[in-house]
């Protein structure tokens, strides 16, 4: 990346997961980032643990649950207490679906349920909002800062025309939300800091994996690749395009 240096700190949350691992895989193989903070459950995964051994201090492990707001506000008090800022924070973690099938998404309004609705809220919608709480003074400095969320097409409205998924969709919108409020917000406070919602396409992770078999010929993409195109929209983006909604291959996605 060239708009990270020997200097630049990133932080990706949620780092254990397909599109995590390999965001914070390519930040430390690819790019000249000073340090990584890789935030997820158990950041004692063998992959992430792999990850430090080849590449030492610049690899900064630590625990956070994005489901419990109190964890969210331990991890960042730590990361706060290492380092003054931080350049880069990437929010790559969602929620779809649990791993024994009771949250799932919906095809009926029949199938609609609190707990479905509540889960899905929680992670990908109320998540990206409490860690921007926590992160905004780290990013308001006078460098460029980037608060990118991955986001998903299915969560544009006027792009929806197939319907279901109620709890997903809804979900993914109002994440989009509050991305553009905090980048109007940024307008004000934090010139430097430049608010993304971003699309990495249907991706091969645990969260897509039942769903794979509805994905056209060439439009499944490895987690390395979906990083990749993630990173180079990071990279191109100016403060033009804070508050905007972008696909993986730089197209605007209508809200």
């Amino acid at each position: 990346m060239n708009t990270l240096d020997e200097n630049a700190v990133a932080m990706i949350i949620g780092a254990s997961g397909g599109i995590g691992l390999a965001l914070t895989q390519r930040l430390l193989d690819h790019s000249r980032t000073g340090c990584v903070w890789a935030a997820c459950r158990r950041p004692d995964n063998a992959a992430l643990a792999a990850l430090a051994q080849r590449h030492g201090d610049r690899l900064r492990l630590i625990a956070m649950d994005v489901g419990d707001s109190d964890s969210i506000a331990e991890a960042f008090a730590v990361v706060e207490s290492k380092t003054p800022q931080l350049h880069l924070l990437i929010n790559a973690f969602g929620f779809l679906h649990d791993a024994d099938a009771q949250i799932w998404p919906e095809k009926r309004i029949e199938d609609i349920s609190a707990e479905g609705l509540e889960a899905n809220f929680r992670i990908n919608a109320m998540a990206p909002a409490l860690i921007a709480r926590q992160a905004f003074p780290l990013l308001n400095h006078r460098q460029r800062a980037v608060f990118a969320s991955l986001s998903a097409r299915v969560g544009s409205i006027s792009d929806n025309r197939l319907g279901g998924w109620y709890a997903y969709r809804a979900s993914k919108a109002a994440q989009n939300m509050l991305t553009r409020s905090l980048a109007v917000e940024a307008g004000r406070r934090a010139k430097r800091l430049i608010c993304l919602a971003l699309h990495p396409g249907t991706t091969d992770s645990a969260l897509s994996a039942p769903f794979q078999s509805r994905v056209p010929q060439g439009k499944l993409f490895t987690p390395d690749f979906a990083a990749s195109q993630l990173l180079a929209r990071i990279d191109n983006a100016g403060i033009e395009d804070s508050g905007q909604f972008y696909a993986w291959d730089g197209e605007p996605i209508p809200w």
